[in-house]
């Protein structure tokens, strides 16, 4: 179930890549390493809880916005937010 989410989650990113600007390709490809490393994990982990996953990426998203300026941070969030309530 974790897989076929995963896989819906990149699908969708990867076809907004032709109209997407460039704050929006940069908030894509970010979001695709926190998915594909948060799958990974739970697939680690024997993990087939839909929940988990998404909480578990949301963690990563967390641990990683030192990373971020706070705009960018505003772009990766809105688009996990708006991932999230389309798939």
């Amino acid at each position: 179930m974790i897989i076929e989410y995963e896989e819906k989650l990149l699908e969708t990113i990867d076809s907004r890549i032709t109209q997407a600007s460039d704050d929006e390709l940069f908030a894509g490809g970010y979001l695709r390493g926190h998915i594909s490393l948060s799958a990974a994990s739970c697939e680690e982990d024997g993990i087939v809880d839909l929940a988990e996953f998404k909480s578990r990426i949301q963690a990563s998203l967390d641990e990683a916005k030192s990373e971020l300026s706070p705009a960018d941070r505003v772009i990766v969030h809105d688009l996990w937010t708006e991932l999230q309530a389309t798939i």
